[in-house]
């Protein structure tokens, strides 16, 4: 598979995303529009499973894989399907935005990767600023706004949690089968979760709910969940946290443009900040890793020292 392409695969996908949980949300209600997406999630998963004739292995790393996966599906999707309740879906991808944050982090803890340089602070910091901007935004909209945006951090750390966990595990797995397994574990909780919260057939499912709950099951879970856990497995965490560089800017476009969201100076001021704060996350380090230390003699190819000979 091409990792590139399955990058701005993941990139579209993640963009489009919070705006069609918003709208699986509406009528039906949050816990119908989530489990639904996952059922068909799970049936769609099993019949690539079936057509690829992929077995599924239950060693204790895979299973342990499995878990950590659940945990991404359920409780991180629960979250933000609670959440979109009471903001605008481009919010979600915004504030999502601080994934990469909450990865290295934790990939500082568990994984013992170094990101506690000048760069990554400063990053901390404007990330930090940006969040705090989009909570002063969500105060003049109520309490409501303010939960909403708590909703998707938990949501946000769940999933950084989760793809952490499954780099330290490092099973090797393929990715259909760690969506496959994560699904398993994961349906039941939700079947369950919408049996005792609510337990009520929808009275009301709008076209655009149900286009939705379709799209989210077939294309998000099975070819997004896939493409995700395949750069998860070939790529750093870190890396594949930076896809929230660029599915903010999508999201928000998508969501004021289409649903007609607005953008308001402070939203915009909190979503720049938080995406200065990824740029100088990812980028910062490298730029003066790259200059030469002051005194330190030029470093010069073979070519050039037979020139100066």
């Amino acid at each position: 598979m091409h990792i590139p392409l399955t990058y701005i695969s993941v990139i579209l996908l993640w963009a489009t995303t919070p705006l069609a949980i918003k709208w699986s949300s509406e009528g039906p209600g949050f816990l119908f529009g989530v489990t639904a997406r996952m059922t068909i999630g799970m049936v769609c998963v099993l019949l690539m499973l079936a057509l690829m004739r992929q077995r599924m292995v239950w060693h204790r790393k895979a299973c342990l894989t499995y878990l950590a996966v659940a945990v991404q599906i359920y409780g991180a999707m629960l979250a933000v399907y609670w959440a979109a309740q009471f903001i605008p879906s481009g919010w979600i991808s915004v504030i999502f935005g601080l994934t990469p944050l909450m990865t290295a982090l934790l990939a500082a803890v568990f994984l013992g990767e170094r990101s506690l340089t000048l760069g990554k602070l400063l990053a901390y910091g404007l990330g930090v600023s940006g969040l705090a901007v989009m909570f002063g935004s969500a105060l003049q909209l109520g309490v409501d706004a303010v939960l909403g945006i708590s909703g998707v951090l938990v949501s946000a750390l769940l999933q950084s949690a989760s793809s952490v966990w499954i780099k330290r595990i490092a099973a090797k797995l393929p990715a259909l089968s760690q969506v496959a397994g994560g699904l398993l574990l994961a349906l039941p909780a939700y079947l369950l979760t919408w049996g005792v919260v609510d337990g009520h057939w929808p009275t009301a499912l709008t076209p655009t709910s149900l286009a939705a709950i379709i799209y989210l099951g077939v294309i998000a879970t099975t070819l997004g969940f896939v493409l995700y856990y395949y750069l998860l497995t070939h790529l750093p965490a870190t890396k594949v946290a930076l896809i929230t560089l660029v599915s903010p800017l999508l999201a928000l476009m998508l969501g004021h443009f289409i649903n007609h969201e607005p953008l308001t100076m402070k939203l915009i001021t909190g979503t720049l900040f938080i995406l200065s704060a990824l740029i100088i996350h990812e980028y910062f380090d490298r730029l003066f890793a790259l200059k030469p230390k002051p005194g330190s003699a030029p470093v010069f190819s073979k070519r050039h020292r037979k020139t100066v000979r």
